[in-house]
């Protein structure tokens, strides 16, 4: 039969008003027939569809009385009320605004997420109130011949409040598989549409053989739509209790975060532990941004006991910065706490500052592009001692600040065979203020240049299958004069030689020592790309000196007249596969330093490692050479099921340095996360730990993480 429109101003909610009502309050009729009985009574049939306000439902046959204003519906029955919530039932008696009344044989969808089946389901208040009774509540797929669903929540009444989003569970049951686990006979949830809610989070369990094995309940507390805390007790077995606090605060330029936690174990019996961190991150307007970031902490291991963190040297910052196309700022102090075992907080710096105006800008005359530079730093150390009584080379009280002014100058130009020519020129004054020291007091001043003239012959190689090939041979030659200024290092003492500053000025990374001599910088640039996907890129060279004014250490490869050779090269394919390789190679073949790093990715695999070799050198505090062997792997086992795996082995102790699994099931409705890792001796602690980890979250409810994949019903 033709289905009949009608666009009938039936006066739902407003039905003892003469007047039209106004648009919003119109309702559309769809029906395949429409009889209307009296002038009190209208029956549509077949495929009904009604419209009103932001609600749609459907359903097989609906009675509307004027006078009683009800509706009186069959199904199957689908209700959308123009929120998260979606009404699907047999049979109803409701008003004609589809707020009030009764569904029977009722099921409800809360954001596509969280169904709930009940044999009655009663709206009331205006639809802000729905109650439900004999409630089977979950958000799992439940296939066709199954009734059973991963998990379920059984209740002898349910209500929801629309208005505050919240859920209420009288007389529940959680069920895994339909085998009951946990009874509450009050259990209060936020719907899936609230994203943040006062109550409980789900709970975590956590063993270590230091503090056994404890319960995590935390509970999170909003403090208005800017602001809220996580209070976060912490329980183990063998009576430990620990409370951490996470406070939360937003404002219309930055955000605050503050961390806390007292304990109280038997680890230190009769001590009160604990740590305090705080980070921030502000926008001043005009590109100045400042950002906050500190934290103390009772005792050298608890952060480590707590699996909180597994820095060993702590630091506190506050720092100014400004970030423009040519233009960079930045101001900050820093506190420094040492953790770690065997360290003075008296010998060494505690109180650190740092100050960089960087500008770039083009000289009109000489061409190029010109940078600008000033720089300050100081550093404290609590010590009043003049002399070195630790044996780590420095002076134990040794204070010291530096202001230094810099300019740099580079031009370059192509010549029509192809030749790159590139000049490069800087000027650097420091000025120091030393004290306590009774070799370096005073107040030390250092002047110097760096000229640099280097070419680039670029060649270029473009076969017919696609290939393509090139090579470029690098010659660079440097000068800087040799200063007699004698100045303590502190900021330069650790010094890489790869291939991202094969050509640099200046291998030291910091400002006290600087790289002087006249030495030739030579090199060969190489990189194969194939049609197929696959390239091959090779980097190799040495620096090769006048004359040796022994400025470096063996282990950094750059010591003598002659470098070591320094040879990099990375494969790749289509495939997800990737090689990389750094070396250090001298005269007699010998390896100094040597990392190899493999990246394989595949649809469901992803797998990382390497091996890494350091020789040893005092002046590093490195007095045994590294070789270590570091894996990172994960693979997904199923649509549900993923599986992460990092291995650090240590070849010199052959021993597992560190080692952690993670297995991680998630689908729509369950999460559960089970980690173990154990650590062997670190720098805050001379015992080999073991962390276990659990945690279980239904899925579904307000604030939950994000969904897995789907259960796929077979047919």
């Amino acid at each position: 039969m033709r289905r009949l429109l009608l666009a009938l101003l039936i006066l739902l909610p407003l039905t003892a008003r003469a007047q039209t009502p106004p648009p919003e309050d119109r309702t559309t009729l769809v029906a395949d027939s429409v009889t209307v009985q009296s002038d009190q009574v209208l029956v549509a049939k077949g495929h009904v569809e009604v419209f009103y306000k932001t609600q749609h439902m459907t359903a097989t046959e609906i009675t509307y009385d004027r006078k009683a204003n009800r509706l009186v519906i069959t199904g199957p029955i689908r209700i959308e009320d123009g929120t998260s919530a979606v009404f699907v039932a047999d049979q109803a008696d409701l008003s004609a605004d589809l707020t009030e009344g009764l569904l029977t044989s009722a099921r409800i969808v809360l954001d596509q997420k969280l169904q709930l089946a009940a044999g009655a389901v009663l709206r009331s208040d205006g639809g802000r109130y729905t109650t439900m009774r004999r409630v089977v509540a979950s958000s799992c797929t439940i296939c066709k011949g199954s009734t059973t669903p991963l998990w379920e929540i059984r209740a002898r009444e349910v209500v929801h409040d629309a208005m505050s989003q919240q859920i209420w569970f009288s007389d529940a049951t959680l069920r895994f598989v339909g085998v009951p686990v946990l009874y509450i006979p009050i259990l209060r949830v936020p719907d899936p549409s609230l994203t943040r809610a006062t109550g409980f989070l789900i709970p975590s369990v956590r063993s270590t053989n230091s503090l056994g094995t404890g319960l995590k309940l935390p509970y999170f507390i909003t403090l208005g739509p800017s602001r809220d805390l996580l209070v976060t007790p912490y329980f183990t077995i063998p009576g430990d209790r620990t409370v951490a606090l996470r406070y939360r605060q937003a404002f219309s330029n930055g955000t605050l975060q503050i961390n806390t936690a007292v304990s109280r174990d038997h680890i230190k019996e009769g001590a009160t532990r604990g740590y305090l961190a705080a980070i921030g991150q502000f926008d001043l307007g005009h590109d100045y941004k400042l950002a906050l970031n500190g934290i103390v902490v009772s005792g050298p291991a608890y952060l480590s006991d707590y699996g909180i963190s597994d820095a060993d040297r702590l630091d506190s910052t506050i720092a100014l910065t400004r970030v423009q196309r040519n233009l960079y700022f930045s101001a900050e102090a820093i506190g420094l706490h040492s953790i770690r075992a065997g360290e003075s907080n008296v010998t060494n710096p505690t109180f650190v500052t740092d100050m960089t105006f960087h500008r770039r800008f083009l000289p009109p005359l000489l061409g190029g592009e010109g940078e600008f530079e000033i720089q300050t730093h100081s550093h404290y150390r609590p010590s009043n001692v003049t002399t070195d009584t630790n044996g780590d080379g420095i002076a134990d009280g040794r204070d010291m600040a530096r202001v230094t002014i810099k300019g740099d100058w580079r031009r370059n130009w192509t010549l029509s065979n192809g030749i790159m020519i590139s000049t490069q020129a800087d000027a650097e004054a420091d000025f120091y203020t030393i004290g306590q020291d009774a070799v370096y007091a005073g107040t030390p001043y250092r002047g110097t240049g760096t000229a640099a003239v280097e070419l680039r012959w670029p060649w270029v190689k473009a076969g017919r299958d696609g290939t393509t090939q090139l090579i470029e041979p690098v010659v660079q030659l440097v000068s800087s004069p040799i200063s007699g200024t004698a100045i303590p290092n502190e900021d330069s003492t650790l010094v890489e030689f790869d291939e991202s500053n094969l050509f640099a000025l200046d291998r030291f990374p910091g400002t006290d020592a600087y790289e002087g001599g006249t030495r030739l910088n030579v090199g060969m640039n190489y990189l194969r790309t194939a049609a197929s996907g696959w390239s091959l890129g090779l980097t190799a060279g040495r620096v090769l000196r006048f004359d040796d004014f022994n400025q470096f250490s063996a282990a950094s490869g750059l010591q003598g007249r002659n470098s070591n050779w320094m040879v990099a090269w990375t494969l790749a394919d289509a495939r997800g596969l990737s090689l990389t390789t750094r070396t250090l190679i001298d005269d007699n073949f010998g390896l100094t330093k040597g990392e190899m790093r493999f990246d394989y990715t595949r649809p469901r695999l992803n797998l990382s490692g390497g091996y890494e070799f350091l020789r040893a050198d005092p002046s590093q505090s490195r007095t045994d050479p590294v070789r270590e062997i570091v894996l990172d792997s994960s693979y997904e086992v199923t649509r549900f099921w993923n599986a992460h795996l990092v291995e650090r082995y240590d070849l010199v102790t052959r021993s597992t340095a560190k080692a952690g699994l993670n297995l991680t099931f998630r689908n729509e409705c369950l999460a559960i996360d089970l980690s173990v890792s154990r650590s062997n001796v670190s720098s805050t602690s001379v015992n080999a730990t073991t962390d276990f980890g659990l945690s279980v979250e239904l899925l579904g409810f307000g604030g939950s993480s994000a969904a897995g994949h789907q259960q796929v019903c077979r047919r």
